[in-house]
């Protein structure tokens, strides 16, 4: 069974003035003041859980004293050495943790590492970030029975290295032929040579090929060359490594080489020959150190690669962070509502408000949601014609499924699809030129999927009460803004899963801060 941690309650003479230079990092004063609600009994059984109890060995740390350790190096931006060295250095530190006195660190980096592997295995960094949750609200005394929730997502640098086509076969082949030496017993050079891959072999993939990079075909003669020392390892493996190659690791090392040339080489038309493929390929790959990175976009002109992070906060409770998620760049934002809402209906909260980003309209959840009955509050997409009639000029009949124009010709619709007018009513039409420019077809208008709710919004819009409501999901914006602060621009780690767990401890963080100025208060 793991060891609970039980701190006193009460602080003492040393540790009141130690808390009294604290005054610009008042996180201190909370943690040691309320680490006895946060890691309740409750919650260390939980922790608890994480661990096999016929585990043998050397007795363990408490697990509710590495989680306190791991809120203070997101609150501090510390890495785990650091976290080690500060437990003799920093008499804050020790305050905290309840480690007094001793010579040797209260963990080791081993320890948070493990630590931190089994809070993400067992989902407990998500029971983490609800415990600040509930005791915020506990504090504040809101109960979150009906929840009024509010999203957003900004960019999340990936910490990846972001590599050409090149450089992604070449360090792929690399990783093959380096695998492959050490399950033969040789060195990665040696079976490089052996295999005829010496491009790998070279300081980089680039000057291993030597061509004029000028030269306007020197891209396709050199991925040539590339793919051909690539199938030479082919040919070799198959030879020698055949058990090798249909197992792990390298197998997956293989696998992960044939899916980089198929995303970024195509059949050149001109000799059947392979080139670099032109555009980017759907959910193409962009780093091999991190492969859940992707290509994304803030903005038309605003390009970022890695994740996006979306925190949902509590419209009640200003500043609550009470769930979280991320997705590669590449995903559209409404992919992240039904985690979202998962993760707060599983707090116990009944969602029936629900203030979104356009992004998000996409979502088939958001539609059920709205059609059940839960409000729905978000600005609608701005509708635009060049001064010509918009949507907003033509008649919709939803519950019939039919749109009439402004001359009257009535046509039937679909959610999600596109309908057009024929040419042959729109010809004589005498607001043609005022409808559309089309000249061999007549005017089309696209029904979007959430149509029923975007007519809603656009009402709405227009009454006072509407737009006050509008201006309350703001607060989800600041506390996006404040996760930005604290965790940055760049992901700390590689994978999403792992960042997924960098957030929610920021996220956690940030709460403990709102209960920190309410106890202040």
């Amino acid at each position: 069974m793991s060891k609970l941690w039980s701190p006193p309650i009460e602080t003492s003479a040393a540790e009141e003035r130690i808390l009294r230079r604290c005054a610009k990092r008042k996180i201190f004063i909370f943690l040691r003041r309320h680490r006895h609600q946060l890691f309740d009994a409750e919650f260390q059984a939980q922790l608890a859980t994480m661990y096999d109890e016929r585990e043998r060995g050397v007795p363990r740390i408490p697990p509710a004293l590495l989680c306190m350790a791991t809120l203070l190096q997101a609150a501090l931006d510390v890495p785990d050495h650091e976290a080690v060295e500060l437990t003799l250095d920093s008499r804050r530190w020790r305050v905290v943790l309840d480690f007094h006195g001793l010579e040797k660190p209260a963990y080791s980096q081993g320890s948070l590492f493990n630590f931190r592997e089994r809070l993400i295995a067992h989902d407990m960094d998500k029971a983490l970030l609800d415990r600040t949750v509930a005791l915020a609200r506990k504090t504040r005394g809101y109960s979150a029975t009906r929840l009024r929730a509010a999203f957003d997502a900004s960019p999340l640098w990936g910490a990846g290295r972001v590599e050409d086509s090149f450089n992604l076969i070449g360090r792929a082949l690399w990783h093959v032929v380096r695998t492959a030496a050490d399950r033969r017993g040789v060195t990665p050079e040696q079976l490089a040579a052996d295999a005829g891959a010496p491009v790998v072999l070279a300081s980089s993939i680039k000057a291993g090929l030597d061509l004029d990079w000028d030269d306007r075909d020197a891209r396709t003669i050199g991925l040539r060359q590339l793919l051909t020392q690539v199938e030479s390892v082919a040919l070799w493996l198959r030879k020698e490594m055949a058990d090798d190659l249909a197992a792990p690791p390298l197998k997956e090392e293989w696998e992960t080489l044939l899916k980089l040339i198929e995303q970024d080489t195509e059949p050149d038309p001109d000799d059947a020959g392979p080139r670099i493929r032109r555009g980017v390929a759907r959910d193409r790959q962009i780093s091999l150190s991190d492969p859940d990175m992707r290509h994304g976009r803030k903005s038309k002109s605003k390009l970022f690669n890695g994740y996006k992070r979306h925190v949902a906060t509590d419209l009640d409770v200003p500043g609550l962070i009470a769930a979280v998620t991320v997705t590669a760049a590449n995903r559209p934002e409404h992919e992240a509502a039904e985690p979202l809402l998962m993760d707060l209906e599983q707090q116990g909260a009944k969602v029936e408000t629900i203030a979104i980003d356009r992004g998000y309209l996409g979502a088939e959840v958001i539609r059920r949601r709205h059609a059940s009955g839960d409000k729905v509050i978000c600005k609608p997409f701005p509708l635009r014609n060049g001064g010509r009639f918009t949507k907003s000029d033509f008649e919709l009949d939803l519950a019939q499924g039919t749109v009439s124009c402004p001359n009257g010709v009535v046509r039937p619709i679909r959610l999600g699809k596109t309908t057009r007018f024929p040419k042959a009513a729109c010809a004589p039409c005498p607001t043609r030129t005022k409808c559309t420019r089309a000249r061999k077809a007549g005017r089309s208008l696209s029904i979007h999927p959430a149509e029923p709710l975007l007519a809603e919004l656009r009402q709405r819009l227009k009454t006072d009460d509407g737009r006050k409501a509008l201006r309350e999901r703001i607060a989800v914006e600041h506390s996006l803004a404040a996760i930005g602060l604290r965790q940055g621009t760049r992901a700390r780690y590689r994978g999403l899963r792992k960042n997924l767990f960098d957030l929610r401890r920021h996220a956690a963080v940030n709460n403990l801060h709102l209960l920190e100025e309410k106890a202040a208060a």
